[in-house]
């Protein structure tokens, strides 16, 4: 029987779709992540959930709170608590640049994507604002008359 070759895992482990819809993204930052190992098998399956996630300065030092990742299921009694707060590893100004863009201008920080870069795990954290419902249907009219145009140019 031949053995069957693992696909090296590339692109995103887990994407946070609606903080597109929910927030106007003003800036990206590539952040580092703090992992057991038992999390980076999880996260390499895929199985992580960015939904209701959210970043937070607590004690000075950046962590992601409210992410999502299943107990492992091969794991044993060491295994990672689901929903703990992971550490995010950047650096000490951007830690303090990020405080005080929270709070003093009320914008918000949302983990975007979870990916793979030269095999270590990275995390996509946007700083955000909230959209209103009119910002929010604004945003599905111009998605929709862009579709709209871009069949029509197809067609033509």
């Amino acid at each position: 029987m031949a053995d069957k070759k693992k696909k090296p895992v590339s692109g995103d482990l887990a994407v946070n779709r609606r903080a597109w819809h929910d927030y106007s993204v003003l800036e990206k930052i590539e952040c580092g992540i703090a992992l057991t190992g038992t999390e980076v098998k999880v996260l390499r399956a895929g199985a992580a959930s960015l939904a209701g996630a959210y970043g937070a300065v607590l004690g000075g030092e950046l962590y992601v709170v409210q992410m999502h990742v299943p107990v492992y299921e091969f794991g044993n009694r060491f295994n990672h608590a689901p929903l703990r707060n992971r550490k995010l590893l950047v650096h000490r100004k951007e830690v303090a640049e990020l405080k005080m863009k929270t709070e003093a201008k009320g914008l918000t920080l949302i983990p975007l994507r979870v990916y793979l870069k030269k095999g270590r795990i990275k995390l996509e954290l946007g700083v955000c604002r909230g959209k209103a419902l009119h910002d929010k249907r604004d945003a599905l009219k111009k998605k929709a008359v862009d579709r709209d145009l871009d069949r029509w140019n197809r067609s033509s």
